[in-house]
């Protein structure tokens, strides 16, 4: 029988896809076909409705032409890209304001991240500091009302025994506590298999022979530790930082305000007549300071901050070398936080005096700054109050943005400056979602 050649090219394609060719009538224009190697191929013929060929089955391809039979041939085999999806399975511990900022975040672009990025998001673990919510198929838009309902008391190796028991693969912790207690679980998750992500800064400021040994075995395990909200919330500082010393690039010194908190009240109370308190509940009412405003005030959180970056120039600092001004009143220091609102007015003069002494054209500002021989390992970290020109790139912030000045050998008195938004839940939970995708598409 002679074959037209269309259907000799036809032949030819599927022999070298594996599947066998059993019967062929170029005079009944059909083609029949084993599905040898098909088993699970969908989309063979047009409008097959993502039926499954099944071996040993044959399906027939019926034409009028030779030529349309190999249409939806080529177009199955060579025109259609499957993409296999990969599937991220992420535990988030600390559901307060940034955690559960970051569920609702990750629930709105699951099903957009899937379809741009072929990676499926399954949040199966939230946990607060004392109850735990597990679901393998992954938390939905009710999360908040199932954990308030089934939330059980546990122990963070209940969230490594069930991962293991239902294969989960491509595991992320995220920390979003303020606990220090909780870093203590970073050995174990990375040992179990899991990455890290964190905006809780305590877990980059503890010893650094701690953080020499969670590095050690993240490389030991092939993990990854992503911490970009730990300075600046959503700003790209600490990859910035990174990349300039990893390529060789001298940095001579790093200054800026660095708390969003402190950065509201100074810019504000700079240039309002209102007392500092009034300012400072207003701060509180918005969500600015932590709910005892002395963990902002008391320079400690700016501190941490400038721990981490040095430590990302490969200084071995330690908290305590840190040279930090304390701006509550010492009276004040030792009051419950009850009995430190009820006195919050006595922080007015303090402040009065610093403002009056300013110069026109001059405002406060607290920032963090690392100075000294720094690629020698000998630096000077500290935190201070600071009078600034209001024409400066310091003295123009305004809100809660934050604003850091690095220097280079490279750029000399001209630095590189990064500013933006430096506080909020959602500035900082979008900080850690971008973690989660750099981590996801790796």
């Amino acid at each position: 029988m002679k074959i037209h050649p269309i259907i000799n090219k036809i032949i030819n394609v599927l022999r070298l896809k594996e599947i066998n060719t059993t019967s062929l009538s170029n005079n009944a224009n059909r083609l029949t076909l084993s599905s040898l190697g098909m088993s699970n191929h969908t989309g063979i013929y047009p409008h097959s409705n993502n039926r499954t060929l099944q071996a040993p089955a044959y399906e027939i391809i019926r034409f009028r032409n030779p030529v349309s039979a190999l249409k939806p041939i080529h177009k199955s085999h060579f025109q259609q890209k499957t993409h296999k999806v990969k599937t991220i399975h992420i535990a988030i511990f600390g559901i307060g304001n940034v955690g559960g900022t970051l569920i609702d975040q990750v629930l709105a672009s699951i099903v957009d991240i899937e379809e741009k990025k072929h990676i499926r998001l399954k949040i199966f673990a939230i946990a607060n500091s004392s109850r735990l919510l597990l679901d393998k198929n992954g938390m939905d838009t009710d999360w908040h009302e199932k954990f308030n309902s089934e939330g059980r008391p546990y122990e963070v190796q209940n969230v490594v025994d069930f991962a293991r028991f239902h294969h989960l693969d491509n595991l992320i912790a995220i920390d979003n506590t303020a606990s220090a207690q909780f870093v203590q679980n970073y050995l174990q998750l990375v040992q179990q298999g899991f990455h890290l992500i964190s905006s809780n800064k305590i877990g980059n400021t503890m010893s650094y022979d701690f953080y020499q040994e969670l590095r050690h075995i993240l490389k030991k395990h092939h993990r990854d530790y992503l911490y970009e909200t730990n300075v600046g919330a959503g700003l790209p500082l600490i990859d910035t930082i990174k990349l300039l010393h990893l390529s060789g690039e001298k940095i001579t010194a790093i200054k800026g305000v660095f708390s969003g908190s402190l950065s509201y009240l100074f810019n504000t109370y700079s240039i309002s007549d209102r007392p500092f308190s009034s300012i400072l509940t207003a701060a509180i009412d918005h969500g600015y300071t932590e709910p005892d405003p002395r963990e902002d005030l008391s320079g400690n959180d700016v501190a941490r901050k400038l721990l981490i970056l040095a430590r990302e120039l490969d200084l071995k600092s330690e908290l305590s070398e840190i040279n930090i001004l304390n701006l509550i009143p010492e009276a004040m220091r030792p009051l419950s936080t009850i009995e430190f609102m009820h006195h919050i007015e006595e922080v007015n003069f303090h402040f009065k005096k610093q403002k009056d002494e300013l110069l026109p054209g001059e405002v406060l500002r607290y920032i963090g700054e690392i100075t000294g021989d720094i690629q020698n390992g000998k630096s000077q970290l500290k935190t201070d109050l600071v009078k600034v020109s209001a024409s400066s790139p310091l003295g123009q912030l305004s809100g809660s943005d934050s604003l850091f000045e690095i220097y280079t050998e490279s750029y000399g008195t001209n630095p590189i400056i990064i500013r933006g938004a430096g506080a909020g839940a959602a500035v900082t939970a979008r900080g850690v979602f971008g973690d989660i995708l750099r981590i996801a598409t790796k």
